[in-house]
């Protein structure tokens, strides 16, 4: 796995605040099942070792991270499947920084934080991100 990232002190009405990441470091959270290899299910855990990579994912990914950037797999493995998923990512070639199980399923993640919270949908290439007006969801004021 990946180093330790900069984090930034923050403050809020003099009191501290979680730390945030330099505006100029994202913090990727990247699906694995359907997003970076062949969709496998959780009920067929065998399949997980010998899953097909997605062809860009593994460069694309690692050049975010060679940028600074921090990759975070998030999966909807439990945790049980976690030793065969790390093995998996890194007879691969992936670098990463964490990797979070037991992400729910079924799709239709709706994400409230208080931080800056984008999403992208993977469509079946990775390729350089680009800046798109959309309609988003947002808390009444």
């Amino acid at each position: 796995m990946g180093t330790i990232y900069p984090l930034v002190e923050a403050e809020e009405n003099g009191k501290k605040i979680s730390p945030v990441l330099p505006e100029n470091i994202k913090n990727f959270l990247i699906d694995i099942d359907g997003t970076i290899c062949e969709d496998i299910p959780n009920e067929e855990p065998w399949r997980m070792h010998d899953a097909a990579l997605f062809p860009d994912a593994l460069e694309t990914i690692n050049q975010w991270h060679d940028e600074g950037h921090v990759i975070t797999f998030f999966t909807s493995r439990l945790e049980e499947h976690r030793e065969a998923t790390e093995e998996w990512l890194l007879k691969n070639g992936f670098r990463f920084h964490g990797l979070i199980m037991g992400k729910p399923r079924g799709g239709n993640y709706h994400w409230i934080d208080n931080h800056i919270v984008r999403a992208t949908r993977y469509e079946g290439k990775f390729t350089n991100l680009t800046e798109r007006e959309v309609t988003i969801q947002v808390f009444e004021k």
